[in-house]
């Protein structure tokens, strides 16, 4: 049995939903700044969003899918980068990429709004 089992999958998507969940929560009822409100929301969406797609994978694990094992681990990798980073932008953590304040980003962030932004041009 390795380390990466559905079991240990199961209980790290749980964590990340808890996060999600007490992240928007806070950003609900514990931030005054609008900013910050909008980047704590968009980050609890997204990673609540990618907490369910891991158990998904988990549940695939146990019927048998084997492509499914390596899924959970880009899931909650994309939760830690791009919620991480949403929450850090948050609590005041300095931003890349000059500019105004509506359009500077932490860098993964800022990565990920460029990609969506090209996409739809």
């Amino acid at each position: 049995m390795g380390l990466w089992t559905r079991r240990n999958w199961m209980t790290l998507a749980a964590v990340s939903g808890f996060v999600a969940v007490a992240v928007g929560a806070f950003a609900a009822h514990g931030v005054s700044d609008p900013k910050a409100q909008e980047w704590l929301r968009t980050g609890s969406v997204y990673g609540f969003i990618h907490t369910m797609a891991t158990f998904a994978c988990a549940t695939f694990m146990q019927a048998g899918a084997s492509r499914a094992r390596h899924a959970p681990a880009f899931f909650l990798g994309g939760v830690v980068i791009f919620s991480g980073s949403l929450y850090a932008m948050a609590g005041g953590t300095p931003v890349a990429g000059g500019g105004d304040a509506d359009r500077r980003a932490v860098v993964p962030a800022r990565l990920g709004g460029t990609g969506v932004g090209r996409a739809r041009s």
